[in-house]
């Protein structure tokens, strides 16, 4: 299939406050934020035109700028009513939403106190994000791990700590893995690429403390599913070599969603009545309005 470039597109991206063609919302290449990483997103997706979790996503943006040093001039009642408008000015209802908030191009050195605060919201068709998901995906173990929070912004959603997820999925991909297991500075088990990591033992769902890595909104969502479900959650330090015994893995994020894991860098898995039962629910909760979500997650 061929690729087709996300600046040759049709329809619309919101950007600094008006409503501009796809092909003409642009920034010049002397940008802080694409030379110093002064920049911080969302990735949200909509499901039968509401968008899941959607102020959780906006004030977890303006936190994240908070953390890189920056206000985002919008309040969250205007982000949220601007991610609403983008996605039925592209006449969508399921899609994909990526607000994105950036240093611009008025100071060119590390130094950028001054520079003037830019934020485009985006939408686009995006499918399960992977084609095989139902059946399991292959994760390699990476070389990359994620860092000291004392070395990095690590409870923010920042562009630049995604670098070491680029190369770590490359390099998995290159070895036919959909995607890395990462760990973390101690030698722990951290995330996926862009996912957080479940592992299913004797029956409970154990996940890493998320304490260098973002505790993402779908971690939050699946966890007060399985509570639901009557199935025990536990966060605690998982080890690499705790990993052969579990029973059941799965990754989940806004993309992933939730998805099985079939092998981690040859170790195999088979997706079970835990994982079977976490994706169906997910799958149902985020169609339903936003009312009848939050009674679901809190029954």
């Amino acid at each position: 299939m061929a690729l087709v470039p996300f600046d040759d597109r049709d329809g619309f991206i919101w950007l600094d406050g008006a409503m501009v063609p796809w092909r003409e919302a642009k920034l010049h290449v002397l940008t802080h934020g694409l030379h110093y990483a002064s920049g911080v997103f969302e990735g949200e997706r909509a499901y039968a035109g509401n968008i899941f979790k959607l102020r959780e996503h906006t004030e977890r943006l303006h936190n994240s700028a908070r953390i890189l040093g920056f206000a985002i001039p919008w309040t969250s009642d205007e982000i949220d009513a601007a991610c609403v408008q983008v996605l039925q000015a592209n006449g969508q209802t399921d899609a994909y939403v990526r607000p994105v908030a950036w240093r611009g191009s008025e100071m060119m050195a590390v130094s950028a106190q001054n520079s003037k605060i830019h934020l485009a919201i985006a939408t686009w068709a995006w499918p399960a994000m992977f084609a095989d998901r139902m059946a399991g995906i292959r994760l390699d173990m990476a070389e990359w791990r994620r860092p000291h929070p004392q070395t990095a912004p690590t409870a923010s959603k920042a562009a630049g700590l995604y670098m070491i997820g680029t190369l770590s999925k490359h390099a998995a991909e290159a070895k036919g893995f959909q995607d890395a297991l990462m760990l973390d500075w101690r030698g722990r088990v951290a995330e996926a690429t862009g996912a957080n990591a479940f592992f299913v033992f004797d029956g409970e769902l154990h996940t890493p403390t998320p304490d260098c890595f973002l505790d993402g909104i779908t971690r939050r969502t699946v966890m007060a599913l399985a509570r639901v479900n009557q199935i025990k959650v536990v966060e605690r330090v998982i080890l690499p070599e705790e990993i052969a015994k579990a029973d059941e893995v799965m990754v989940v994020g806004t993309g992933a969603e939730v998805t099985p894991v079939r092998e981690i860098a040859g170790t195999m898995f088979t997706p079970g009545r835990i994982t079977e039962t976490l994706l169906t629910d997910y799958e149902k909760l985020v169609r339903m309005s936003p009312e009848d979500a939050a009674k679901r997650l809190a029954a």
